[in-house]
């Protein structure tokens, strides 16, 4: 967060473990819920969460829900009243000073501030719309995340950062060329599932870590998590290592660099070799 704003607590270690372990079951069930995994989120990050804040979270956009019009037609319909209940109504939008905030990663912070990044914003699109019945997904544009309403023929895209307005093809257009600097594709107007939007959120968290050192707690709650998914790059086991050494465990962080080594050997020899060489070093650090 921005100097001058408060950092969430981390729970307790006894909490942790139980917030990882419900993480991991949630994100490996059969239907996995994507509220139920940002706040479980939210719970890894800030200490103050606790069960019946979680509830209080869930009831909030069952609450969200109720404010919407009964069936009010096609999807063009429902990204119009979802933009004026949740944008116009309850004030739901981002700035660029978000980006800067912990919190506009958690979900159970950005339902009280009504402020957050693009994706965590969707979330509240996504979770409220849902719950009153309609044909939503998120949409993973690259460097700004969307909604989507109705089936691909008629499909329209909302961006809740702007309050939820309703974008037309020029406007999508202009915001993958602004964020990412490359024509707008067919395929990256597919619906992103429930895991493919925590990934993304847990990709934010640990950006946003690893430019302040000094928050490399939050780096290595987001890559324990990140490690729970049911699937992930082999990567993540060198960036775990490399915060256990930034952190000052030399042990740990030169333990877990040597078995990164071993996974990488049979393929690259060479890098096996240097990420070796920097267990080496961490344990010299011990002495």
């Amino acid at each position: 967060m921005a100097s001058g704003q408060p950092h969430p607590r981390p729970p307790s270690s006894g909490r942790a473990a139980e917030v990882r372990r419900r993480f991991a079951e949630e994100a490996r069930s059969e239907r996995p819920d994507l509220a139920t995994l940002c706040l479980l989120l939210g719970a890894a990050a800030d200490g103050s969460l606790d069960e019946a804040g979680i509830d209080a979270a869930q009831m909030e956009l069952d609450r969200l829900a109720g404010q919407l019009p009964y069936r009010p037609g096609g999807p063009h319909a429902w990204a119009t009243a979802a933009h004026r209940v949740l944008g116009e109504r309850f004030g739901f939008r981002g700035t660029a000073a978000d980006y800067q905030r912990l919190d506009s990663s958690l979900l159970h912070e950005v339902l009280r501030r009504r402020r957050g990044l693009p994706i965590l914003l969707s979330v509240v699109w996504l979770e409220v719309t849902r719950r009153a019945g309609a044909p939503v997904y998120g949409v993973a544009l690259p460097g700004h995340f969307v909604v989507g309403f109705g089936a691909a023929e008629e499909q329209v895209l909302a961006d809740p950062f702007d309050g939820g307005r309703v974008l037309t093809g020029a406007d999508a257009e202009l915001l993958v060329v602004g964020a990412a600097g490359v024509p707008l594709e067919p395929a990256m107007l597919e619906p992103a599932d429930a895991l493919d939007v925590v990934r993304r959120i847990l990709n934010n968290v640990r950006a946003w870590a690893a430019t302040r050192p000094e928050r490399s707690d939050v780096g290595l709650w987001g890559v324990d998590l990140s490690l729970l998914m049911p699937s992930h790059p082999a990567r993540l086991r060198y960036e775990r290592a490399r915060l256990l050494v930034e952190r000052g465990e030399f042990a740990d962080g030169a333990e877990e660099l040597e078995e990164y080594a071993g996974l990488i050997d049979v393929v690259d020899e060479g890098a096996a070799e240097k990420v070796r060489g920097e267990a080496r070093a961490a344990r010299a650090r011990l002495n």
